[in-house]
């Protein structure tokens, strides 16, 4: 839980969990919930949320599943730094990411972003940042399952 009227550092290095930051690539569900309760703090007037999720279709091709693989530690602690580069750019309280990794099925939650701020413009502006800087710079790569295979799309999230 947050703590009354403090407002959070991004840290330079260590483990991925202080206050009201966090890094995480589980194999576990995600919940939307909980990340909001980690970036939230009694200064905030805004916390914005992404949630990507496994959708039935990509170019024109039913999909059934999505399988995603990740080297965990080098992937939290890129989402560390694209944390922090957020946090100081655009004056966050908090702000959380939380990536599945494993075979999901359709609908499930892939990713969750949480941005925490006093205004909502700049929580809104770090949150789509952060996703695509996570898109682009994380080491997270996605398999498509189809009816007729399966295909290696690429390094990518949500």
């Amino acid at each position: 839980m947050p703590t009354q009227n403090s407002k959070p550092r991004p840290r330079p290095k260590g483990r991925v969990k202080t206050q009201n930051f966090l890094f995480e690539v589980t194999s576990e569900p995600l919940s939307v919930d909980s990340l909001v309760q980690t970036v939230l703090t009694s200064g905030d007037g805004a916390v914005v949320t992404f949630v990507g999720t496994v959708r039935d279709n990509n170019e024109g091709r039913d999909v059934i599943a999505l399988e995603y693989e990740a080297y965990s530690d080098m992937a939290e602690a890129e989402m560390e730094r694209i944390g922090i580069e957020m946090a100081e750019k655009w004056d966050l309280h908090g702000i959380a990411m939380r990536h599945r990794v494993g075979k999901l099925a359709v609908g499930e939650i892939s990713v969750v972003i949480a941005a925490s701020s006093s205004h909502r413009r700049e929580a809104f502006e770090a949150c789509s940042e952060a996703l695509d800087l996570l898109k682009e710079r994380v080491p997270v790569w996605k398999k498509e399952y189809y009816e007729d295979g399966t295909e290696w799309v690429g390094q990518g999230a949500g």
